[in-house]
């Protein structure tokens, strides 16, 4: 056990250097370090006869399927049988020693081990029929790929994503609405895609539970023995404690406290008879095996007052209804409010404010209102939108009420405006997270672009604001107070004209010297004769132009910022010319990086190749990717990096 942990570390350190080296360009250890390390690992692998997933010895070759086939269990696989009764669960147990486990919330999986390597991975499905996802299963990050066991194996485990990997993978997409809502639904789509290095991008861990077959090895008829054993072959497993029925209290005691630390979705405990004749000769229900138990968190209730209905935009139209009471502790946590999810359930509740309610956190996670104890009925539905002022409808769709904003322009609709307007490569303003963006104009404090910079006129609302205090504020306007600094063709990239992205944007305000009212009334004709911008822009940037409200608005952003000339470079020695870049870098930190060289020097960056392209950018000029195939096909030349600065003789400044 200590060599697969020792493993793990390996992979661990050795992974992080090697992103450091050849994606950063930065060395967190020597070569003759890393060198030592990975041969510690390899005779190590060859020792125990395991490889994990995520190993750098391994090569993962990923691949696409055409569809996921399907496959007949075996043998049913049966959920179970549950309770939120911790005496019931005693009872269950008795005086058998059980294992006390976590009940993981993800995706079950089927895995057939054969000849020592990875041979079959199966969904549950619906218990009868699940899908084969092996390909998916080979990128789990912490999943064997070869074990020293060399008979059939076949065990049954969750795979699931953690919570903090679910918000990074969260926060990397723009559109609030697309998010996902919890960790279980973006695991069961990540085990299930076509293409694994969507899986593999997705971090899926996997936890074993059950051992199925093993031919030929002794478990002394213990459940414990099997998950000791599958730790010996580099698995992990579900963490697990030995209890009875008189032991059970100190154990549960144990997982209360541990549920709320833990990053990893669970959604209560099994309790799993060790003695595997003994469990085995219960036999089953129709329904349930008779050898296990789930026990479900019985919800903490807390009795508070609802202070308020607050109904909170999206950019989609509705307006969805917040509960905000008064705080209470529940799971450890000081909690204030709770969606009501649409107008229907609003109803049902008959929520209204003064009302005394009843809260608790559904899988202890998710604050959720359990009941109404006073019930006052449902008042004061806004008859405006609280971001736009706009009228506002009620919508039945299949008995389902929902509360919309009719306003075609409605800022909360407009959310993705918003998000690239403070964008880094636009307006730049730190703090504004579509989170809080979205607070704020659920307040009214924003909707247009120009209220950003004067946001000071609501300083102490937003400093009472649930989530913020002094410092968050101070921390927001300071940021806010240093984007006013900035240059024409950032503000004119924030604004969203259609088909102008930053690079269109300086051409553009370098073609008319970065004069705000020339760039704001060219005509098609002189766009037309600027290099790239070809007649459809030209059309669509006029057009956009001619709308009043635009126009406006750009003015009253020019009174809140102070404009900048960007710094010319002396000889523009790529003027004319268009680049594509792909694949990784080691000169550069990041493409924008790259990208920025190029624009300064005049050179125009896009993100596919064709006719029009240059130069095609990529350190494996010998890939067979889409790019560089296109290139080989059209006769574009395909630089390396070192190629590149060669070519700008630029390499002594680097």
């Amino acid at each position: 056990m200590d060599d697969i942990k020792r493993m793990k570390e390996l992979a661990e350190l050795l992974n992080r250097a090697g992103k450091a080296y050849y994606a950063e360009d930065r060395e967190i250890m020597s070569n003759y370090e890393y060198d030592s390390l990975y041969g510690e690992l390899e005779e190590l692998e060859k020792k125990t006869g395991t490889v994990l997933a995520g190993s750098p010895t391994l090569k993962v070759g990923y691949e696409a399927v055409e569809e996921l086939p399907k496959e007949t269990h075996p043998a049913p696989m049966l959920s179970l049988d549950k309770t939120k009764s911790r005496e019931e669960l005693r009872a269950f147990i008795g005086e058998h020693p059980c294992l006390l486990s976590w009940k993981m919330d993800g995706l079950t999986v089927v895995l057939t081990y054969r000849e020592g390597e990875l041979f079959k991975a199966v969904t549950r499905g619906n218990g009868i029929v699940g899908e084969v996802v092996t390909n998916n299963a080979r990128v789990f990050v912490n999943l064997p790929l070869r074990i020293p066991y060399h008979g059939e194996l076949i065990l049954r485990g969750e795979a699931f994503i953690t919570y903090s990997d679910f918000e990074k993978i969260n926060q990397e997409i723009e559109d609030v609405d697309a998010r996902y809502k919890n960790p279980r639904n973006l695991c069961s789509g990540s085990v299930r895609q076509l293409n694994n290095e969507i899986t593999a991008r997705r971090r899926v861990h996997f936890y074993a539970f059950g051992l199925v077959q093993a031919e030929g090895v002794d478990f002394q008829n213990s459940r414990k023995e099997q998950m000791e054993w599958l730790k010996s072959q580099g698995f992990e497993c579900v963490e697990y404690r030995m209890v009875t029925g008189d032991t059970l209290d100190e154990a549960m005691g144990y997982f209360e406290d541990q549920v709320g630390k833990n990053d990893f979705p669970s959604d209560g405990l099994v309790a799993l008879y060790d003695d595997i004749a003994y469990g085995d000769s219960l036999g089953a229900t129709a329904k349930f095996p008779r050898n296990a138990y789930a026990f479900k968190w019985a919800d903490e209730i807390r009795t508070t007052r609802l202070l308020e209905i607050e109904w909170s935009p999206s950019r989609t139209g509705l307006l969805n209804p917040i509960a905000v009471f008064e705080p209470v502790e529940l799971e450890g946590t000081t909690v204030s409010r709770a969606s009501v999810h649409n107008l229907s359930i609003l109803r049902d509740l008959e929520l209204g404010a003064g009302d005394e309610i009843q809260v608790y956190k559904a899988n202890m996670i998710i604050p959720q209102i359990a009941e109404n104890l006073t019930r006052s009925g449902v008042r004061d539905i806004p008859e405006h939108c609280p971001a736009c002022g706009g009228e506002t409808r009620i919508s039945d769709r299949e008995g389902v009420e929902t509360l919309y904003c009719a306003n075609p322009d409605c800022p909360a609709k407009a959310m993705k405006a918003f998000t690239l307007f403070v964008s880094r490569d636009a307006m730049n303003i730190e703090g504004l997270s579509e989170a809080t963006l979205e607070k704020f104009m659920a307040h009214g404090f924003i909707r247009k672009f120009s209220d950003i910079f004067q946001l000071d006129r609501h300083r102490e609302e937003i400093i009472a604001l649930d989530g913020f205090g002094e410092k968050s504020y101070e921390n927001l306007w300071q940021a806010i107070e240093r984007a006013r600094e900035t240059t024409l063709p950032r503000l004119i990239y924030a604004l969203g004209i259609p088909g102008i992205g930053i690079a269109n944007a300086k051409v553009i305000c370098r073609a008319f010297g970065s004069d705000p009212e020339k760039v704001r009334t060219a005509s098609p004709e002189e766009l037309d004769e600027i290099d790239g911008i070809g007649e459809v822009l030209a059309r669509g940037w006029v057009s956009w132009w001619q709308e009043e409200k635009h126009q406006e608005e750009f003015r009253q952003i020019l009174e809140q910022v102070r404009l900048r000339k960007e710094e010319e470079s002396q000889e523009e020695k790529l003027k004319g010319k268009t680049f594509v870049i792909t694949g990784s870098l080691e000169y550069f930190s990041n493409r924008n990086a790259l990208k920025e060289l190029i624009e300064k020097q005049g050179g125009k960056v896009t993100g596919s190749v064709t006719k029009k392209t240059d130069y095609l950018i990529n350190n494996d000029s010998q890939s067979s990717s889409a790019k560089n195939k296109k290139a080989r096909e059209l006769g574009i030349p395909v630089l390396t990096e070192k190629e590149f600065l060669n070519l700008l003789d630029e390499e002594e400044k680097l």
